[in-house]
């Protein structure tokens, strides 16, 4: 028993040192491809054998040799390193494919060349459109702080692909909530789409940015004029003034409302049946980020109308 207990130790030993050690075989994997092409599915119809010839552990040979009778493995490719064959034809060279040895046959292993110059996948045609991206906020502002224009979005469209079912009465896709609280300057970050069940986009992430300015509140009574008036009409706008409520970018360098005039346009008033009407503002200051009328509607009667 002693005996046969050390020709087994000699043995293990014997394996793991030799099986330690580097050699030159070949090794092989069967790969499905992933990449985002446009027009394209991003997963390939079919699975292609690679083979190169490698300097590496006998552990890993064997380890290998295991993983090559199991099902093919999924390894996802740059787009730039997939090269358009003809209509769903792509294939990679062995230069592009020595940029995924460790996902083809694991880390520690020393490449020293394929067997194939390019390999070939199939990238089925699937339908696709573009869409907006719509960002989803929940926006807080400490006190006298604001945002200055919308949220920007970078990509501000996406590629969508599915089935007709699924896309065609897909008008935009939306950001999950990017939820800032507080804010005193400028946001940025990143942030996924929400997915959308049997459809695929062509970016799963955006990036995001918000411009914040500290403000200065400026109320006025400014007078509301008309515009436009054909000759032989006249028109009285009640009531004659509007408060209005200026938001402008710290430090403020003039007062808006020494600028600012409103009216109101006869073709508008033309147009309404009521002559309810809407005031405009002409020569508002770069420095305004936004302002308010009050009242939001006037009511506009012609001398001599009942």
């Amino acid at each position: 028993m002693v005996f046969l207990m050390s020709l087994l130790l000699a043995f293990g030993i014997w394996l793991i040192h030799n099986l330690s050690l580097n050699y030159s075989d070949t090794m092989s994997v069967s790969v499905i491809a992933e990449c985002n092409l446009e027009g394209h599915s991003n997963v390939s119809s079919n699975s292609n054998m690679i083979a190169a010839r490698c300097r590496t552990t006998g552990f890993s040979l064997l380890r290998n040799h295991h993983k090559a009778k199991k099902d093919a493995i999924h390894v996802k490719f740059d787009t730039k390193d997939m090269h358009h064959g003809s209509g769903e034809l792509f294939y990679i060279t062995a230069a592009e494919l020595s940029n995924y040895v460790g996902e083809f046959f694991g880390d520690g292993v020393r490449l020293e060349s394929f067997l194939s110059e390019k390999v070939q996948f199939r990238f089925p045609y699937e339908n696709n459109r573009k869409v907006p991206v719509v960002p989803v906020t929940m926006l807080s502002f400490r006190p006298q702080y604001m945002a200055v224009g919308r949220m920007d979005v970078q990509p501000d469209s996406v590629m969508v692909y599915g089935e007709p079912l699924h896309i065609d009465k897909l008008d935009a896709v939306y950001t999950k909530t990017i939820d800032l609280s507080n804010l005193k300057s400028s946001a940025h970050g990143s942030v996924k789409l929400e997915p959308v069940a049997g459809v695929r986009f062509s970016d799963t992430e955006v990036n995001y940015s918000l411009d914040v300015s500290r403000y200065v509140e400026v109320k006025a009574e400014i007078a509301v004029g008309l515009r436009n008036v054909p000759s032989g009409k006249s028109l009285t706008v009640l009531p004659s003034t509007a408060s209005v409520v200026f938001k402008c970018a710290f430090p403020m360098s003039s007062d808006p409302s020494d600028e600012v005039s409103l009216f109101i346009d006869w073709k508008d008033f033309e147009s309404s049946k009521s002559g309810k009407c809407v005031p405009h503002a002409t020569r508002v200051p770069s420095g305004v980020i936004e302002y308010s009328i009050s009242p939001e509607v006037f009511d506009v009667v012609e001398e001599g109308k009942q």
